[in-house]
């Protein structure tokens, strides 16, 4: 199909899908408390609707007043039931997909429920608005003269008691319209496969041959597929293999870490970089102008948005505001309310607004992931920008990280432990770790405070990690590639002990 003729019908697609964007961008407000109505009318004769009370709710107020808020094991039980077959527990379509999400730990699986709603409302409709906001702000782009190199973590779905269950890649692989799948390399058969590293080497034979125009994944994995595909074609970057690719879409990790690798494998200036902020339980957000790192939070998707200010989280009288109330600058962790049929859930994530006209967000770190064992509220946004600064001035690259605390004993003062494995070192290591302590301080005053004159913290202690280590301690856990994420910061030494002893270990892949 000739390109003046996709982009028209794209065009076409974005002027009737633009007017309904507007709408949410103009009355915000009265979009979130229609669709909320929408919501609790909809599942006013499910099992929780009748047990909070739905039909008699007229009013945000009464809705906050009647439904409680819960993460996920409040919700786990009548899950499984989900999972066994059961139906209009707690939501009226019947649910037979569920996300499988393992969070970043050895903890046990979440599952999402995917109602038929989600995938098409809301999953679906995200994908299309990123195409058509991207052709938007790119009338030149190319982008459907080849296809999107998309790598999920995808393994095959389960099936059980006329359910199934499997990651959301390949939830959304296996549902997808015909010529999403069209548009995509590599095929299905490939992105399903089980064992990673196998899937790994096919990806790379299956693409290197392909017209390549756009890539869609998480950053660190990624990362690995490229190297590989460097590797097996002895180029030294990826235009000379695909000169036609022109914007890679990532989510699922802060990009920050990776950006400099990245801008070495597309030195291209006219590359794009398009981020969204999707997971298992719903699309939230997604860039929506051209070198920008804030993300348009997306207000028709079928989810209600409500936000727990990240000063009270987890204390006996935690406040729990709608998006009107939310202020600029703030941290916050997300409360949802969704057409799949979580009420007031807690995701675990945080975000800070840039903006409340329209309401655009950065993703700032996940409620469990943080260091606060002395009262430093130490959060995945700061490490991020003091990592950033400390590479730019010492020209190392980092692979991956993660930190926890060193407890005091005795009269022993406090500190952080870090990880840090890097693709290229810092010649001087005393001065990367100078820089990066000092510019903790700067982003974060309450780091500073228990950092001053060593009275409550002594200043990090960072183990550089030998090659390969954080993929091995995921090999070892079962859990390579797609949405499996390193815990960047924790308040326990778990992480931290199991990685201690692999990295004096001669364990190998």
């Amino acid at each position: 199909m000739p390109i003046p003729l996709v982009n028209s019908i794209a065009s076409w697609f974005l002027k009737k899908r633009i007017h309904q964007m507007e709408l949410f961008l103009k009355y915000p407000h009265d979009v979130q408390l229609e669709l909320l109505h929408k919501l609790i009318q909809k599942a006013r004769n499910t099992e929780i609707g009748k047990q909070y009370g739905f039909k008699d709710i007229r009013s945000y107020a009464d809705f906050a007043e009647q439904v409680p808020v819960r993460n996920y094991e409040g919700v786990q039980e009548l899950i499984e039931r989900g999972r066994k077959g059961e139906n209009n527990i707690f939501w009226p379509s019947p649910v037979k997909l569920f996300a499988q999400s393992s969070g970043t730990t050895n903890a046990k699986s979440k599952y999402i429920p995917v109602s038929p709603e989600s995938l098409e409302d809301c999953h679906y409709a995200a994908s299309k608005d990123l195409l058509c906001v991207y052709l938007n702000n790119n009338p030149d782009s190319k982008l459907f003269t080849g296809k999107s190199l998309r790598l999920g973590g995808s393994k095959r779905l389960y099936e059980s008691n006329g359910t199934s269950y499997g990651d959301l890649s390949a939830i959304l692989i296996d549902n997808m319209p015909f010529w999403a799948e069209f548009s995509s390399t590599p095929g299905n058969e490939v992105s399903l496969m089980s064992d990673w590293e196998v899937k790994m080497q096919a990806i790379v034979q299956e693409t290197i041959e392909e017209k390549v125009t756009s890539l869609a994944g998480v950053p660190s994995w990624m990362l690995v597929l490229l190297n590989n595909i460097l590797e097996t074609t002895g180029k030294n970057q990826l235009m000379e293999i695909w000169p036609d690719l022109e914007v890679y879409f990532h989510g699922g990790v802060s990009f920050e870490p990776y950006r400099q690798q990245y801008h070495k494998l597309f030195p291209n200036p006219n590359f794009k970089y398009y981020e969204i902020y999707n997971a298992s339980e719903g699309f939230f957000a997604l860039q929506d102008q051209n070198d920008s790192n804030d993300l348009l939070l997306m207000l028709d998707y079928g989810i209600f948005y409500e936000f727990i200010p990240m000063n009270q989280y987890g204390l006996a009288g935690e406040k729990i505001i709608p998006l009107s109330e939310v202020e600029v600058g703030k941290n916050y962790a997300i409360v949802i309310t969704t057409n799949s049929g979580l009420w007031r859930y807690k995701v675990g994530d945080t975000v800070r607004f840039t903006s409340v006209n329209p309401y655009r967000i950065r993703v700032s770190g996940r409620t469990k992931h943080h260091i606060n064992a002395f009262g430093e509220e130490l959060i995945i946004e700061n490490a991020e920008m003091a990592l950033k600064k400390a590479t730019a001035l010492t020209q190392s690259e980092i692979i991956d990280y993660t930190a926890a605390p060193i407890f005091m004993i005795d009269k022993e003062k406090g500190a952080h432990e870090w990880f840090i494995e890097f693709k290229v070192e810092p010649k001087d290591k005393d001065q990367f770790n100078r820089i990066f302590d000092v510019a903790l301080q700067e982003i974060n005053s309450d780091y500073e405070a228990k950092r001053k004159n060593n009275m409550t913290l002594n200043p990090p202690t960072i183990h550089y990690a030998r090659t390969n280590l954080f993929y091995d301690w995921l090999k070892s856990k079962n859990k390579l590639g797609g949405q499996h994420k390193i815990p960047r910061l924790s308040n326990t030494r778990e992480f931290v002990d199991e990685l201690l002893t692999l990295n004096t270990s001669s364990y190998h892949h």
